[in-house]
């Protein structure tokens, strides 16, 4: 059996954060820390665009994982120093942060999460290896962060170029354009035709 390591992994993983956070959200097999109202796609809940994307996720992953087992050989690259010691310290930087804010009890809870998650992230970002999903990761964060203060178009913008900055060898005009199309589809989707109501810009509501 010719097994892909690196995508057995991926997929195992991507599984394992599926269920975490649909068990969170509350819809995995109606169990969860969370009951979030699901709604429907036309009217959708809190809970709902979550609960989708965890799902999604999780389908994913399996498809990654079974399809590792005949795609290989591509073994894992051995990792470095440097790779123990970001992941090591982005983990407990973050939980510190959280933490702290926690009981600073200053914030609401997403963002001492989301702000805990932005740092964490960067900090990974300093290797190399780690760098690429650091980055993509940190952009997530940002998102979750600026979606309120900024508004939907911004807070795109800023997604796209964090993103982008996970590819040493990205083009201006490549992120310029994926920001432009991410921008009409977003509005076009959420806005226009689901009618959720956040804002497109600053202070819009």
């Amino acid at each position: 059996m010719k097994i892909n390591a690196k995508d057995l992994w991926a997929g195992g993983l991507l599984m394992f954060l599926a269920i975490i956070g649909l068990f969170i959200n509350g819809g995995f097999l109606g169990i969860g820390l969370e009951q979030h109202a699901l709604g429907t796609a036309r009217r959708m809940g809190p809970g709902y665009m979550p609960m989708l994307v965890f799902w999604l996720q999780l389908g994913l992953g399996a498809i990654v994982f079974l399809l590792a087992l005949t795609n290989g050989p591509d073994p894992l690259e051995k990792w470095t120093k440097l790779d123990f010691v970001t992941l090591a310290i982005s983990v407990a930087t973050g939980i510190i942060i959280w933490q702290v804010m926690e009981r600073m009890g200053l914030t609401a809870n997403y963002i001492q999460v989301g702000i805990a998650c932005f740092v964490a992230t960067l900090i990974l970002a300093i290797s190399p290896s780690w760098r690429p999903l650091g980055l993509v990761l940190a952009s997530f964060a940002i998102f979750a962060l600026l979606l309120e203060p900024l508004g939907l178009m911004l807070t795109i913008a800023a997604l796209c170029v964090i993103a982008s900055l996970a590819d040493r060898d990205h083009r201006v005009t490549s992120v310029v354009g994926m920001t432009v199309f991410l921008c009409i589809l977003c509005w076009f989707v959420f806005i226009y035709e689901l009618d959720i109501r956040v804002p497109l810009w600053p202070n819009s509501y």
